[in-house]
């Protein structure tokens, strides 16, 4: 009796360390956890909408090769193929497309998979989207982000749709040609507020660091742009008619932390 009371003390012991290993999400002292989430900023259309098929990792890490073959890219879990309205990832908002734990290392490049079924929504009419044929193997994103086992991260994939629709000059079809970036989640960045409303829509362009990004400040003048290398950047405001340009120099960006500029009012033509 008194063995078996300790083959089953030694079988409960066993069973609880593999319920811990089945329900522990937390990464491990030599993985780290990513959680991969889309984003967007404002446009001037009432909907865009992409088909999302699948995302893909290429981690480099110490004692790996890295190349362009297939079997190198971690295909991360994805409840999809589905439709995502860009414009729904604004203010805050955004989409889980899926978390992975990798070795520590670099995050090197990461793959976007998008369908044929992409298509805007403006003033009441859907227009089709064509989808370039190179887009069937993924947009790459480059990264080159370091991930220390242990961490946990968010990596923002942002959407620049501003930059990403184009219309074909000779056949007038609308084209997604999609601007992408990556960012970890708590990183550096600018925010403010334009005014007055009237002037809306209001688009922003920042420049700076090799960069160029566009956004649109939302109906309530508000605008963010997250994911910037600290250094210095112009700001360029776009209005609607009657209001003017106006541009903003030497908006400083620091090393993790969020600039805010003063509110700026933008005046019409006299």
């Amino acid at each position: 009796m008194k063995l078996f009371k300790t083959i089953l003390g030694l079988f409960a012991i066993l069973m609880f360390a593999a319920g811990c290993e089945v329900f522990n999400d937390s990464p491990t002292s030599s993985e780290a956890q990513v959680n991969f989430r889309l984003v967007d900023a404002p446009a001037e259309y009432d909907e865009v909408w992409v088909e999302v098929l699948a995302l893909r990792v290429k981690l480099d890490h110490e004692g790996g090769e890295m190349d362009e073959d297939d079997d190198s890219w971690t295909e991360i879990t994805y409840n999809g193929p589905q439709m995502v309205n860009l414009l729904d990832l604004t203010g805050g908002n955004s989409i889980l497309l899926g978390s992975g734990d990798f070795h520590e290392g670099e995050i090197d490049q990461i793959r976007l998979i998008l369908g044929d079924n992409n298509y805007l929504v403006q003033d009441g009419d859907e227009i089709d989207l064509k989808t370039p044929s190179a887009q069937q193997s993924g947009l790459k994103i480059k990264v080159d982000q370091e991930i220390n086992g242990g961490e946990s991260y968010d990596l923002v994939i942002d959407f620049d749709v501003a930059k990403s629709i184009v219309t074909a000059g000779n056949s007038g079809n609308v084209i997604l040609k999609p601007v992408l970036r990556a960012y970890l989640d708590e990183s550096q960045g600018i925010q403010g507020q334009v005014f007055p409303l009237e002037a809306h829509p209001i688009q922003i362009t920042i420049e700076g660091q090799g960069v160029q990004i566009n956004t649109f400040a939302d109906e309530a003048g508000n605008y963010s742009v997250m994911g910037l290398a600290p250094g210095s950047y112009s700001m360029t405001f776009n209005p609607q008619a009657p209001y003017v340009v106006e541009t903003v120099t030497n908006v400083l960006v620091l090393d993790d932390e969020v600039t805010t500029p003063d509110v700026l009012t933008l005046e019409a033509k006299p």
